[in-house]
């Protein structure tokens, strides 16, 4: 799980080490891959009109953004949990909202880092419009954030609680 609070990213021992892999092997032997086939590629001849060295390129220029990326992230990292207040909407918590007030249309979500999102819930970023309605907010208590369109929606959130894995 991750929480992101000011400039530090926390994340569970578990995410933490998944990153760490992946950017281990991006640095690594994928970049190994990328250099061969590029090499490849170059051998074919005239790199104008060479397909396979351009996407080679392409590929290499999108895995070196990611081993930035995934650097940047791991350098802010603080492993272990931030506990939210109990019932409140913070990130690493589990939120079940009504849209509108109504029971019967809901929806449960977890609000994490998007680094996240491959868990059994939908997960919303903290700095997404919904997150950013419903953070801080507790049990029965009304949020209101703004759609794509401009427009105001309204929900109430009707349970908060920790996010276990």
């Amino acid at each position: 799980m991750t929480q992101t609070s000011d400039n530090v990213t926390w994340l569970t021992q578990e995410a933490y080490d998944q990153l760490k892999a992946e950017l281990e092997y991006l640095s690594g032997p994928a970049r190994t891959e990328i250099a061969t086939k590029i090499a490849a590629a170059r051998e074919e001849g005239d790199l104008r009109e060479n397909g396979g060295y351009h996407a080679a390129k392409e590929e290499q220029g999108k895995q070196e953004l990611r081993v930035r990326q995934l650097t940047q992230l791991l350098e802010n990292a603080k492993v272990g949990e931030v506990t939210a207040a109990a019932g409140v909407v913070a990130p690493g918590t589990l939120v079940t909202i009504a849209f509108d007030g109504d029971p019967d249309d809901t929806l449960e979500f977890l609000l994490a880092s998007r680094e996240y999102a491959s868990s059994a819930f939908e997960t919303y970023s903290p700095q997404s419009p919904l997150g950013v309605g419903v953070s801080g907010k507790t049990i029965g208590e009304d949020a209101e954030y703004e759609l794509p369109n401009g427009k105001k929606a309204k929900v109430k959130v009707l349970d908060v609680r920790p996010f276990t894995g």
